[in-house]
């Protein structure tokens, strides 16, 4: 048991470590905080070989590490915590689908496999582009052009997260099979 849990918590060390590396290599970053990247994809790996609250855990820790690595003048007390900890939190949603993909893994059902992964990473990609979304309504509507209404305005700012996700689906498809190919999925009783 403490065996199990000591290989948990490494795995979530590493996948904080690889998510903060990837997020500094970036396609396009926004003038008010955000960016284009594969940072979300350790994330979305983790959540779906371990499952829903290591996923959360690891999103969570990993906003705090992106906060002080990498903060956007705050605002308002509450906007950092919105942008970082509750909105990485929220990638790890992805987790949701772990019990059934683990086992399409193990089955190499290729269908099921990315229809599995589609979805968890649309849950936890929006998870955290509501976070954002909110915090641009609340804290950065003062960006906005004249005229346009502020939820507009978030909405389309934001919008670098579904294309995040959108690459991350693409290098999950490789990733995730390949790596439940040379790493065995831990069971879910591993996973406490």
């Amino acid at each position: 048991m403490k065996e199990r849990r000591t290989r948990l918590l490494l795995e979530i060390a590493l996948t904080i470590a690889l998510a903060a590396v990837l997020s500094m290599f970036t396609v396009w970053r926004m003038p008010q905080g955000g960016s284009v990247s594969l940072g979300m994809l350790p994330l979305f790996v983790l959540a779906f070989r371990r499952g829903l609250l290591p996923g959360l855990v690891a999103g969570g820790l990993y906003g705090l590490v992106d906060l002080m690595v990498d903060p956007y003048p705050p605002v308002h007390w509450v906007q950092p915590i919105l942008d970082y900890p509750v909105a990485y939190l929220l990638v790890g949603l992805a987790g949701v689908v772990s019990a059934a993909l683990i086992p399409a893994l193990r089955d190499r059902a290729s269908r099921r496999i990315a229809f599995l992964m589609a979805a968890g990473i649309t849950l936890g990609a929006t998870g955290r582009y509501v976070a954002h979304f909110v915090s641009g309504m609340v804290f950065f509507g003062e960006f906005a052009p004249a005229g346009q209404p502020i939820w507009l305005y978030s909405a389309l700012y934001n919008l670098y997260v579904p294309v995040s996700a959108v690459a991350c689906f693409a290098a999950a498809a490789v990733v995730v099979p390949a790596l439940a190919g040379i790493l065995p999925v831990p069971d879910k009783d591993a996973s406490a």
